[in-house]
C-alpha cells in the first residue's frame, strides 16, 4: 500500500505565499487517473516540495480525477471579475447584495446552462447543490457533472477556486496516535503532576513554560478561547456544569453527519480529541483532582466542527468554515485553537481562516502529527497559512527534538514541551471523558491548545491589546528569540517572561 494511502488520514491536524510548481499530467481532462496512481502524484508532490497540495495548482486532469472518485463534490469560491485582495476584504464583503449576489446568480444560471449542454440533461437542484450556502462567504458547494464544465468554469475570472471537497486517499479513515482517544489513564504516574490548591493536578509540562508562575498575574479573565474540534464529552463535568463561575461556557455543533440531511449532530464530542483540547486550554481549577487548564478563568467556546482531527470530508471542511465564522462574529472570543487539518489546502477552510482573522482573532493551528514514519512531511494545513500561528511539541532538553509523532518546518511559529526525551509514552495529562481521573495527550495538537491558553493568560493581562502585541509578547519572551529556528520557530514561550 502506497504511504500516501495512510498520510493524509493518519495526520492528526495543519499554502505558502512562494510560487508553486504547476501539478501536471496531461492537458485532457476526460481520462480521469486512478486511485492509486492519483495518490502517486499526490506523495510525489509532497516529497519533493514538501508543501501541502493545493488543487489550484493541478491540472484539470488531475482534478477532475478527484472529482470523479469522490462523489463530484466541489466547492466554488466566487468575486466579482475586478475585485482585487479579497483574503484582505472577506469580511467585509455583503454575498447577498449588489455585485455579489449578481455575480453569484450568473455563475449559478451558466453553471446549470454548461452542465445541460453537455451532459444533455437538465440537472435538479439535488443533482447541481451539496449543501446550502451560509450567506456570509463567497462559496457554491456544487457536484461538477462533466469534465467541460469543469475546465470551462476554472478558467472564469470571477471563480477563485474550483476544488475537489470531498477527496480522500483511501475509503477507511485511519486516526493517528494523538486523534480519537479521551480515556482515562489506566496508571498515571505521580512525576507527570504535581497538586495545587484545593486539590487540583497540574501537568508536568506546564513548568519548563513558566505556566505556574505566570498564574501570580493572570489566570485568563475576561479572555474567550474557542476550541474548533470534535466537541466536548458532556458527561465531563468540569466543561459542563462545572466549568466556574463567573466564567462563560458556550458548546456549540457545526458539524453535519449526514450528506443527506443540513441537520447538525450537536456540540458533544465523539472522539475525544476536542474534549482534551479544551481541557488543555482551559479546564477549571478545582478540589476534585481534575487536571487544571493553563487559562483556568477564560471564557470557552467549544464548536464541534469535525468528527475527528483530519479536515478531510467536504462535511469537515463546511464545519470549519462555519465555526471559523462563529468565532470571527463573537466579540468574546479573543483566541482560536484548531488542533486539526490536512496535508491538503482547502479554499473553503481559507476563506473562514481570513474572515477570523480579519476580525482580529489570533489563530493558532497545530503544525501537525503522524505516526513517527511519516512524521518527515513539514507544516499541514492550515497551520501552512501566514493567517495563522502555527505550533508543535518538542522533547525535553537540548537540542530542540521534536517530539516523536510531531512535525516541525519553517511556518512553526512556536513549541510547546510535550514528551519525556527518556520516555515518549510521558506526554502532557488533560481532561479524560468523564470524572476526575486525567488521560494523556501529546503531538503538536496538545502544544497548540497549550500555547492559545498562554496567548489567553497574555491577553489577560490587559485585555484592551491587539493581537499583534499578545504575539510580540509572546515572540519577545520565547527561548530563541530574536533568533528564529528553521524548524522550532521562535521556541518554548515563557508564560512567566510574557505576563510581565
Amino acid at each position: 500500500m502506497q504511504r500516501i494511502l495512510l498520510l493524509a488520514l493518519l495526520l492528526a491536524l495543519s499554502v505558502t505565499g512562494c510560487e508553486k510548481d504547476r501539478i501536471e499530467t496531461t492537458a485532457a481532462p476526460t481520462e480521469p487517473l486512478t486511485r492509486s496512481a492519483l495518490n502517486a502524484l499526490v506523495e510525489d508532490h509532497l516529497q519533493t516540495t514538501d508543501r501541502v497540495f493545493d488543487w489550484n495548482d493541478a491540472s484539470d486532469q488531475v482534478v477532475w480525477s478527484a472529482l470523479t472518485l469522490s462523489d463530484r463534490e466541489a466547492v466554488l469560491g466566487y468575486q466579482p471579475a475586478d475585485f482585487e485582495n479579497l483574503p484582505d476584504r472577506i469580511h467585509e464583503i455583503e454575498v447577498t447584495a449588489g455585485e455579489w449576489k449578481t455575480t453569484r446568480d450568473r455563475l449559478v444560471a451558466d453553471l446549470r446552462a454548461a452542465t445541460e449542454r453537455l451532459t444533455g440533461e437538465a440537472p435538479t437542484d439535488e443533482e447541481l447543490f451539496v449543501a446550502p450556502e451560509d450567506g456570509v462567504l463567497p462559496i457554491l458547494e456544487v457536484r461538477i457533472l462533466h469534465p467541460g464544465v469543469l475546465a470551462e468554469f476554472r478558467r472564469r475570472p470571477e471563480v477563485r477556486y474550483l476544488e475537489p471537497s470531498n477527496y480522500s486517499p483511501e475509503e477507511i479513515e485511519f486516526r493517528s496516535d494523538s486523534g480519537c482517544s479521551g480515556a482515562p489513564a489506566a496508571n498515571l504516574d505521580g512525576e507527570d503532576y504535581y497538586t495545587v490548591a484545593p486539590g487540583a493536578k497540574v501537568s508536568w509540562t506546564y513548568e519548563p513554560m513558566g505556566i505556574p508562575q505566570a498564574w501570580t498575574r493572570s489566570q485568563g479573565d475576561n479572555i474567550g478561547i474557542c476550541i474548533i474540534d470534535s466537541g466536548t464529552y458532556p458527561e465531563q463535568d468540569r466543561l459542563n456544569g462545572n466549568f466556574g463561575n463567573g466564567r462563560e461556557l458556550t458548546r456549540l455543533g457545526v458539524y453535519q453527519p449526514s450528506w443527506w440531511s443540513s441537520r447538525t449532530d450537536g456540540p458533544d464530542d465523539q472522539c475525544g480529541h476536542g474534549t482534551q483540547m479544551a481541557g488543555l486550554a482551559a479546564a477549571p481549577l478545582t478540589g476534585t483532582g481534575s487536571s487544571v487548564g493553563v487559562a483556568y478563568k477564560s471564557d470557552l467556546l467549544a464548536i464541534r466542527a469535525t468528527s475527528d482531527v483530519i479536515i478531510n470530508a467536504s462535511k469537515e471542511k463546511r464545519g470549519v468554515k462555519d465555526a471559523l465564522v462563529i468565532a470571527g462574529q463573537d466579540a468574546g472570543t479573543q483566541i482560536v485553537s484548531m488542533s486539526i487539518g490536512d496535508v491538503f489546502s482547502s479554499g473553503t477552510v481559507k476563506d473562514g481562516v481570513y474572515y477570523a482573522h480579519n476580525r482580529g482573532k489570533m489563530i493558532l493551528a497545530a503544525a501537525g502529527t503522524s505516526l513517527s514514519w511519516t512524521s518527515w512531511y513539514g507544516v499541514i494545513f492550515p497551520a501552512s497559512m501566514n493567517e495563522t500561528v502555527a505550533v508543535t511539541g518538542i522533547q525535553t532538553g537540548t537540542p530542540y527534538l521534536r517530539c516523536n509523532t510531531c512535525h516541525d518546518g519553517s511556518e512553526v511559529d512556536f513549541v510547546a514541551v510535550m514528551q519525556r526525551r527518556e520516555d515518549n509514552g510521558r506526554s502532557t495529562i488533560t481532561l479524560s471523558r468523564n470524572g476526575a481521573t486525567p488521560g494523556y495527550v501529546g503531538g503538536s495538537s496538545a502544544a497548540t491548545a497549550t500555547t492559545a491558553g498562554i496567548a489567553a493568560l497574555v491577553w489577560a493581562t490587559n485585555p484592551g491589546q491587539t493581537r499583534e502585541q499578545v504575539l510580540q509578547r509572546m515572540k519577545a519572551a520565547s527561548s530563541l528569540y530574536p533568533g528564529r529556528s528553521g524548524d522550532f520557530g521562535w521556541g518554548i514561550v515563557n508564560a512567566d517572561l510574557a505576563t510581565r
